[in-house]
């Protein structure tokens, strides 16, 4: 597919037709993602445009800063379904949840049943700072639980960036890997880049999201791809397609 230009292509332009895209904040009001309804029909209709097939929308939940709940996060999802029902059926709107790993995580998952990607598959993340003390203990017990940890955006964790046995140890422990389509373009800039160009390399993304959250990130899928490993970062794409 690549060979067929000449220079790297730009993102949108090498989205299949059949993208299932696993990670995004397009259900508004309830994240750091689309505010209102309007932001929601302007990212949805985006999608289309690039050829998006099915979105799962992926709100945060974070304890005391996105206090959602599996029924918030539905209700949600009803409400633009009903508001949006063109763009809602075209994408064939899911929902599930980001959900920020820490003790309260723990709590809720040992307690109640998590809103999933598909069956027992879970998007957790991390802080951006650093890795939580207690990260193998949670990845662990959520195991234990029958869930299935998918990672997002293992690249954006820079504190890892040094350290990258870190990710073989976690691939040891059964974390599956989602690296975020941006990453491609250095919207997160080239140290992110360059780390998920390795893990590509390395073999170690299992999936993509667009982790959309607003225009800014609509508009850079117009950028160019700079990475390097442009047939295995289509190979990961495609393997969204086990969410359809």
């Amino acid at each position: 597919m690549f060979s067929l230009f000449k220079s790297k292509p730009k993102l949108y332009e090498i989205i299949p037709d059949n993208y299932v895209d696993i990670h995004s904040h397009i259900l508004p009001g309830i994240d750091d993602g689309a505010k209102t309804i309007d932001d929601s029909e302007y990212l949805m209709n985006q999608m289309i445009d690039f050829g998006f097939k099915k979105a799962i929308a992926t709100p945060h939940t974070m304890n005391n800063v996105w206090d959602n709940s599996k029924n918030s996060i539905q209700a949600t999802k009803a409400k633009v379904e009903k508001e949006l029902p063109t763009e809602s059926n075209r994408l064939k709107l899911n929902c599930a949840s980001e959900y920020f790993m820490d003790d309260h995580f723990q709590k809720r998952f040992q307690n109640e049943d998590l809103l999933t990607l598909k069956g027992n598959h879970v998007l957790v993340e991390m802080s951006y700072l650093n890795a939580p003390i207690q990260l193998y203990d949670i990845l662990f017990e959520l195991q234990l639980k029958g869930y299935q940890p998918v990672l997002a955006h293992p690249e954006r964790y820079t504190f890892f960036h040094n350290n990258f046995k870190e990710y073989d140890k976690l691939k040891k422990v059964g974390c599956l890997f989602q690296m975020n389509l941006l990453s491609s373009v250095g919207y997160y800039g080239k140290g992110v880049s360059d780390v998920a160009e390795k893990l590509l390399s390395k073999d170690k993304i299992d999936f993509v999201g667009s982790d959309i959250h607003h225009k800014n990130h609509i508009l850079s899928f117009k950028d160019k791809i700079i990475i390097k490993s442009l047939d295995k970062f289509e190979t990961a794409i495609q393997n969204n397609s086990f969410f359809m």
